[in-house]
């Protein structure tokens, strides 16, 4: 007879200094038997959203933290009976999900902190209430597709198939009638429940128009700008105070900037920049057979031009190291890219962006920004950077004073791209301008550094075969 071993999981550090994270939503429910890695739940960090692996295998006996709750990091937050079983230890014989970092019998590979699918061996406890059959078509085919290609799936790999095995297991997890509810629960991925979360929609009262009836993050957006009910039909209360608990990432970011801006001394230099040229060599390529299928954006140009001027001027891609009075000069540019996010702002990277082709850096920031705005990015993503672009042009922004990202000495906001009057050859013509507005790290950059570094990137953008010098 096998007797209870009751094991508590407790929350870990999933980042690099982590203090604390919200629990955003459980994933597994009392009574569930979980295998080794099978997720438990999601959390939002002071970085992005990830998933915690089970490091036992048994049966969930209680959930010790409520979903919405802020906990600190070393609090114990699920009870699992391993029915005398020991935590999972990586030199030991695998378990059903397979062991973190080892490729399963299945093509599967088990991963820490939601970095790839989730394992669809988890034997859930019977249904409460039957679903009906008719339930509507299924998310995505089950048949092998030989064209299908890679897609992403939270920073890995995977094939569509393994990604529709994830969303499969999710539309069925999800149809069940939770306890304390009144009906099945809505379909819709954890970042479009956090969107509409904070938006203040609620999920049950909307109709997905998503594949087999999933609530899309378009869905949130519909109903959140719906008309509202006329005088005649209802009578709405007068809307009073709100108040937003700061935390996760929006914390994290307000504490970042106020370190940034009080500890380095910021300069902000402005240039005003004619890049119709530029925009004429995107239509150029654009066209080209060898970059079809590529995005190429003003944001990739820039960014391209960012890094040659970077290679040019070593002490822009720098730091400031406080504790040895010495300034760090880095060995490869870390290209950061600022995303709003529905959780706030974030700015990933792309690592060591200079030895980037033109299509593989395009590649690079659509992953990267696609990521971001799905609430997706892997905190090593989030950790590493050396110099930042803003993109404040994207929201019709003429420029801006960007503030410097914590550990580096420049960041360049990218405005609006626009048709002025401009002196071309003698005579007022209507030209594609942007202005362009670096903010340095005085301890590091002085007025001349930053000012050719500057210099050197409108160059680069107002006459792009200037690369052929640099």
């Amino acid at each position: 007879m096998t007797h209870a071993t009751l094991r508590r999981f407790a929350l870990p550090d999933v980042g690099e200094g982590l203090t604390e994270a919200e629990l955003l939503q459980w994933l597994v429910a009392v009574g569930d038997t979980v295998t080794v890695n099978q997720p438990l739940c999601e959390v939002e960090t002071a970085k992005a959203a990830v998933e915690l692996p089970s490091p036992y295998a048994g049966v969930v006996v209680e959930l010790l933290v409520e979903a919405g709750a802020t906990v600190d990091v070393g609090t114990p937050i699920i009870t699992v009976d391993t029915g005398g079983g020991t935590a999972a230890e990586p030199p030991e014989a695998p378990q059903p999900g397979g062991l973190i970092g080892e490729t399963t019998a299945n093509g599967r590979t088990a991963v820490l902190v939601g970095y790839g699918p989730r394992s669809t061996e988890a034997r859930r406890r019977p249904r409460r209430t039957a679903v009906p059959e008719a339930a509507g078509p299924p998310l995505l085919a089950t048949a092998p597709d030989a064209r299908s290609k890679p897609v992403r799936h939270g920073g890995l790999e995977v094939g569509r198939q393994a990604e529709a095995a994830a969303i499969r297991e999710d539309a069925a997890s999800s149809a069940a009638v939770a306890p304390g509810r009144r009906g099945p629960r809505p379909l819709a991925k954890p970042p479009v429940r956090k969107y509409a979360k904070d938006l203040g929609v609620d999920l049950a009262q909307l109709t997905g128009t998503g594949p087999g009836g999933v609530i899309t993050r378009a869905d949130v957006d519909a109903a959140r700008t719906a008309p509202a009910p006329r005088a005649d039909m209802a009578i709405s209360a007068p809307r009073g105070e709100e108040r937003i608990p700061v935390k996760g990432v929006r914390k994290h970011t307000a504490a970042a900037m106020v370190a940034s801006a009080f500890t380095a001394p910021h300069v902000t230099e402005f240039l005003t920049v004619d890049v119709t040229r530029m925009m004429k060599l995107r239509r150029r390529l654009a066209e080209r057979p060898e970059l079809a299928g590529v995005r190429i954006s003003p944001l990739l140009l820039v960014a391209k031009a960012v890094l040659l001027a970077a290679a040019r001027h070593l002490l822009v891609n720098s730091s400031w190291d406080e504790a040895a009075q010495e300034i760090v000069v880095h060995g490869q540019v870390n290209l950061g890219i600022a995303a709003a996010t529905p959780r706030g702002l974030v700015v990933p990277n792309v690592k060591d962006a200079g030895r980037l082709s033109l299509a593989e850096l395009a590649g690079a920031l659509a992953e990267l920004t696609d990521t971001a705005r799905a609430g997706r990015t892997a905190p090593a993503d989030l950790t590493g950077g050396t110099l930042t672009i803003t993109n404040v042009g994207v929201f019709g922004v003429d420029t801006g004073t960007p503030i410097l990202n914590p550990g580096e000495a420049a960041i360049l906001a990218f405005g609006a791209i626009a048709e002025r009057p401009w002196v071309h050859k003698g005579e007022v013509r209507p030209r594609q301008v942007t202005t362009l507005a670096l903010s340095f790290d005085h301890r590091i950059v002085d007025g001349e550094l930053g000012s050719r570094f500057l210099a050197d990137v409108g160059a680069l953008l107002a006459d792009p075969g200037t690369a052929l010098a640099f």
